[in-house]
């Protein structure tokens, strides 16, 4: 297998979610740096350059505002161009419902085109042999994909509701106060599990929709999905922007009932599991910690049609973006986006986050507008597998691993990672915001 270098930029001011990996809730917050002299608000506005293989040399600019009409709630735009690429987006996150302290609302979206997008997937209408395997199973080659000119467009909508328990028994927001990107006011959970004295919880109530298309030579190929998801998200940990200890739970239901231009009905169910440990700091970390994460999921609704000869192809399916897929931004990032993906998925990895007391660019005066906290050194692993049941017999045989390193910053309030990971299929680098968990 040829090493292969792909790069994806996602600037800092879109919100965790964005990728669609990350649980949809999070907790509500304000964050205040002290250093800002008590004002809550943030902003940043950053040119940026970058090139791939496919996409060639994008030039865009993005800017985040933060803190402006509400404490919790953020602004964001970003525009990039290239000699084939072209993308806008941008978006609302956590505004606060007039009239009300627990409700939140968040709107966000993007539209693009791109050279030789690539699905590891068939073509819903074809049956595939017996003996070749499905594409993006756990056994189906590299090679095995879709690959065109297109456009990618998706738009996200939700409303979120903070429980009248825990951290946010009185107000649906947590206010942190943070020092040198560090947590210096009172923790809102890790103590001790328990959702009605510790932690957030947060339900969420996501509707979602996604176009992609492929302009082939001689054929074009396009989908839609228009999906809602349900989920809850009980965070017990100290800081949920960067945890150090503690831990969070989160458990949803997707389905997508055929809409609109959505042709294929599908339900997908999950739950991501994390856990944090802090070692303390020592001579030249402020901060160590290890940080574990386990997810599954299993699609009730898929199925495989056979034909005359015995071949086969799936139904009642998640799209290959969605549903029980590894590969990418957040789960197995060794691996293409979205490179595996079938009925039943299971995943879990270790970090080592590491936080430098040093910051090289502190006294710069020109990179202040970075408002640059702290750097982070990481080393990950990770182990995932995707299957046609969920059996563990299955799930646990034949797994694919990876490994690899993060540089990561907490800039202007949030937590930007440069991921670069290792696998038997080459070797990916992600520069994307928040931790991957």
């Amino acid at each position: 297998m040829n090493r292969q270098y792909r790069v994806l930029i996602v600037l800092a001011f879109l919100c965790p979610g964005v990728i669609h990996a990350a649980p949809a809730a999070n907790v509500k917050s304000s964050v205040n740096r002290i250093e800002n002299s008590a004002k809550v608000r943030e902003q940043l506005i950053l040119p940026y350059v970058f090139s791939t293989d496919t996409m060639g040399v994008n030039f865009g600019v993005g800017a985040m505002f933060s803190g402006y009409y509400q404490d919790q709630m953020s602004l964001g735009l970003t525009g990039f161009t290239g000699d084939v690429s072209s993308g806008v987006g941008g978006g609302v996150w956590n505004f606060m419902l007039p009239k009300t302290d627990r409700f939140f609302l968040s709107v966000y979206g993007m539209i693009g085109y791109y050279p030789l997008q690539r699905a590891y997937a068939d073509t819903r209408e074809s049956f595939i042999a017996e003996h070749i395997p499905l594409s993006g199973s756990n056994d189906s080659s590299a090679e095995q994909y879709l690959e065109a000119n297109g456009s990618s467009n998706w738009f996200d909508i939700k409303l979120e509701y903070a429980l009248p328990w825990g951290a946010t028994e009185t107000d649906g927001l947590v206010n942190y106060e943070i020092k040198n990107g560090l947590l210096v006011s009172a923790p809102s959970g890790g103590d001790e599990w328990n959702p009605f004295s510790s932690g957030a919880s947060v339900l969420v109530l996501r509707q979602f929709n996604r176009y992609q298309s492929f302009e082939f030579t001689n054929d074009k190929l396009d989908g839609a999905v228009h999906a809602i998801e349900l989920g809850i998200l009980y965070d017990n940990t100290d800081f949920p922007i960067n945890p150090s200890y503690g831990s969070s739970q989160y458990l949803s239901i997707s389905h997508d009932a055929g809409w609109l231009e959505s042709d294929n009905q599908w339900s997908f169910i999950n739950i991501d599991v994390s856990k944090y440990f802090s070692l303390g700091p020592s001579k030249y970390a402020s901060q160590r910690v290890i940080a574990l994460n386990f997810w599954t999921g299993y699609s009730p609704s898929w199925e495989l049609e056979y034909d005359d000869n015995n071949d086969r192809r799936v139904t009642n399916n998640a799209p290959y973006n969605e549903g029980a897929t590894l590969g990418g931004f957040y789960r197995m990032r060794g691996y293409d986006q979205n490179r595996f993906h079938d009925k039943a998925v299971i995943y879990g990895t270790a970090e080592y986050r590491y936080t430098l007391k040093a910051n090289p660019i502190e006294d710069i005066r020109w990179l202040r507008f970075l408002h640059l906290d702290w750097f982070q050194l990481v080393g990950f692993v990770e182990a995932g597998r995707v299957a046609e049941s969920y059996k563990a017999s299955e799930l646990l045989s034949d797994i694919k691993y990876d490994y690899g390193v993060s540089i990561r910053a907490m800039m202007a309030g949030l937590v930007i990672r440069t991921d670069l990971a290792k696998s038997d299929e080459g070797t990916n680098v992600w520069i994307m915001v928040d931790h991957p968990f």
